[in-house]
């Protein structure tokens, strides 16, 4: 490609510890020869990042965050994207959507679309956008006003909380969408007036920054006070991800036998879990780590014995589509339990690469865990089956070969 083919990320926020995915996305696509730049609609509340984001040569510009504290910036863009060639048809498509949604969040994506396609650099000739929601509002907004085709990846949260109305419409503008499990496919399908422009790419692993684990584990098995098995979760403390089913698991494991549980990731969570530990008698077998970055990440990986993150619904209907720390995990040779529920079974053959529970179910939790717990023979049986799995069919550079493919193939034809 041509240097002035760039193409626009929009993020809603960067970097983040969580969206390590993201980060390996746009590394693995400036490796294949694109150049991107990066938009991101939040300032990063992390104090840490992991090294793939030290490794990354896109610049991060940083929309205003609330229009009013940039108020001159959003009234020069807006002066400025007044003349753009599409900004009468991105004005309508707003007040399409502000009819439905009538919200200071549907005013701000406009405002920061303005500045979007104002600041964009004139040699960006395709947006794309993480996430379905407000990052993909901005880009298409601002994608219109420019004239640029644009395109989406959906990943969970988007998929499962954003009204359908909106979802659709989005898509029928975008060039195209990919979505990280088949799960989350499925369900875009079901409501895309054109399917066939939905991609279903997982995000894979890059193994490079995974070597195998070429050590032993020692076969703990829960009869000593004085070496636990240790287990170990890696997610924000959010309840879609379950802590507190699996905290009220482990409350359930007979007393004679003997664990620990370390937690690693921040979250607005995290103070009524360590109320509830106290509640359920656990504070003394729990370790709360907070956020870590991706070395202090793999370090844990390599020093547990089972890996569980009990993932579900919650109320507002958010859930995880498939979880890379799951991969992430797997690819350390260490043995999962998880739920059946998302894109998870993808991932993880129940009984055959890991342990699947019910969903909101901790006491079908705790018999996963009690059976791993005293069986040091299956979870290596586990953790191997589940290692090659990953290696095998989860490589990231495959499924990034296809997303380079795709941009090429849309950037060359707009140059046609």
């Amino acid at each position: 490609m041509e240097a002035c083919d760039r193409i626009a990320v929009v993020l809603k926020g960067y970097p983040r510890l969580s969206e390590t995915f993201i980060a390996q996305e746009i590394h693995g696509l400036e490796k294949r020869g694109l150049s991107m730049d990066i938009f991101s609609l939040r300032w990063p509340t992390d104090k840490k990042t992991h090294p793939v984001h030290d490794e990354i040569n896109a610049p991060v510009t940083y929309l205003p965050e609330y229009l009013h504290q940039e108020f001159s910036r959003v009234r020069s863009a807006w002066s400025q994207a007044r003349r753009l060639p599409g900004y009468h048809r991105a004005l309508k498509k707003f007040l399409n959507d502000f009819r439905r949604d009538r919200t200071r969040n549907r005013v701000r994506r406009f405002g920061q679309a303005c500045v979007l396609a104002n600041e964009i650099d004139p040699q960006v000739q395709h947006i794309y956008a993480h996430f379905l929601h407000t990052p993909a509002s901005v880009a298409r907004y601002a994608a219109i006003m420019r004239d640029l085709p644009f395109s989406l990846s959906a990943h969970a949260v988007d998929i499962w909380t954003s009204p359908d109305w909106e979802i659709s419409e989005k898509m029928h503008d975008a060039q195209w969408t990919t979505v990280c499990s088949d799960s989350g496919a499925q369900r875009l399908k079901a409501i895309a007036s054109a399917p066939n422009r939905i991609r279903h790419l997982y995000h894979g692993l890059d193994l490079n920054r995974f070597p195998a684990f070429d050590n032993t584990r020692a076969p703990r098995k829960g009869d000593c006070e004085n070496d636990p098995v240790r287990l170990l979760s890696v997610g924000r403390a959010v309840p879609k991800k379950g802590f507190d089913i699996l905290m009220q698991a482990l409350a359930n494991i007979p007393k004679n036998l003997h664990w620990r549980w370390t937690h690693i990731g921040a979250g607005e969570q995290l103070v009524t879990l360590k109320r509830l530990s106290e509640t359920l008698g656990l504070s003394g077998t729990i370790e709360w780590r907070g956020a870590q970055p991706q070395k202090q990440v793999f370090a844990a990986m390599r020093e547990a014995d089972i890996f569980v993150l009990p993932c579900q619904r919650d109320s507002t209907g958010n859930q995880d589509g498939l979880p890379n720390v799951l991969m992430e995990a797997q690819s350390q040779r260490l043995p999962v339990v998880s739920t059946d529920f998302a894109g998870i079974p993808e991932l993880v053959i129940h009984n055959e690469t890991g342990l699947l529970a019910e969903p909101g179910d901790p006491l079908g939790l705790r018999d996963a865990l009690v059976s791993l717990i005293t069986s040091p023979t299956s979870r290596d049986a586990f953790a191997l089956a589940g290692e090659t799995r990953v290696r095998r069919h989860f490589n990231s550079e495959a499924w990034l070969d296809q997303l380079a493919g795709q941009f090429s193939k849309n950037l060359i034809a707009r140059a046609a």
